[in-house]
């Protein structure tokens, strides 16, 4: 079933001014979840929006919590999430850094004591619609084995980079396994194998079943051993700067995942160069990529898909699944 937007948003604040949400942050949250559900990233929209009113029933998610500044080094500032809602965390983050760039050329928020920001893209998104080079990245629970090991001592850890572009924005957001749990999740609830291998099976076996890497607990790394090494780099630097939790200390569970460390970088090109110049050597990198010879599938830059996307679900409205749209208008 398709849900027009705007209907999609009324729904999410009715429920999230339930959980005693002021008006104005419940619409920025809603919106949020609603515009990751839009933009084709259902795990982390409108599939992942029950999840976060447990936590919030559990007081896993401080409602009124919200960020507080604990030091400023120069154009580097630490925050306090104080557990708030982790998407009006990020977005209040980012906001900030870009602040910061546009003071100094280069800005940099790390938070610590954050939850979930949910859809990571939407960040870098929020950079380039400000003229900004993004880049911001996340800790999570243990959920990605070292490569050679069989228990998760690492986090999936997201990573986002954001390049402004008038004809659209190039926003990399990727997970640090071949697929993220949320889109296993999706894949399953489809019925669908991953286009490729994905993880392993409980016997160590490489498999496209996402029901099998559930279960082994053993999701692929990007470039094997790259993708392990990079996810625990992320993890160091989120930690380090921000003087939050790093992977190890966070709770395994995913209902209990909270109190989580996270970095938020902006780059104000305009200091730089003039926005048109700017702009047009973007282009000439997206021209060239494009003019690639192919041999299958089309040659997509990041993000394009999403505009893609986006532009079709505005219009037909967002897909979901009746089971998801009625518990949440239960809520």
């Amino acid at each position: 079933m398709r849900i027009p937007y705007q209907e999609v948003c009324e729904v999410l604040v009715r429920a999230l001014e339930n959980l005693r949400f002021d008006p104005e942050r419940a619409r920025l949250c809603a919106r949020l979840f609603a515009e990751a559900s839009r933009d084709g990233v259902h795990s982390h929209g409108l599939e992942r929006f029950p999840r976060f009113v447990r936590s919030v029933r559990k007081g896993l998610v401080d409602v009124q919590g919200e960020p507080s500044l604990i030091s400023t080094y120069g154009a580097l500032e630490r925050w306090n999430g104080n557990s708030g809602p982790g998407n009006l965390n990020a977005y209040q983050s980012m906001a900030r850094a870009i602040s910061l760039s546009q003071r100094n050329g280069i800005g940099c928020v790390a938070l610590s004591n954050t939850n979930h920001w949910m859809r990571g893209g939407t960040y870098g998104w929020q950079a380039a619609e400000a003229g900004a080079i993004g880049v911001c990245w996340t800790n999570t629970l243990p959920n990605l084995p070292p490569w050679g090991a069989r228990d998760p001592r690492v986090g999936n850890n997201p990573v986002v980079i954001a390049i402004p572009r008038p004809e659209g924005h190039v926003v990399l957001d990727m997970a640090m396994s071949q697929f993220s749990y949320g889109a296993l999740a999706s894949h399953r609830a489809r019925g669908e194998h991953l286009p490729v291998v994905g993880g392993f099976d409980v016997d160590g076996q490489l498999t496209r079943d996402p029901e099998q890497i559930e279960a082994s607990g053993r999701p692929l790394p990007i470039g094997f051993w790259k993708g392990s090494g990079l996810a625990l780099m992320l993890d160091l630097v989120a930690g380090l700067l921000s003087g939050g939790q790093f992977t190890w200390q966070i709770a395994a569970d995913p209902e209990q995942e909270s109190k989580i460390s996270q970095v938020f970088i902006s780059f104000d090109l305009s200091q730089l160069s003039q926005p048109e110049a700017t702009a047009e050597l973007a282009n000439q990198v997206i021209r060239h990529l494009k003019f690639s010879t192919r041999t299958g599938e089309q040659i997509r830059y990041p993000g394009e898909r999403v505009l893609e996307t986006r532009s079709e679900n505005m219009t037909k409205g967002i897909p979901v699944s009746a089971s998801i749209w009625n518990e949440i208008q239960a809520l």
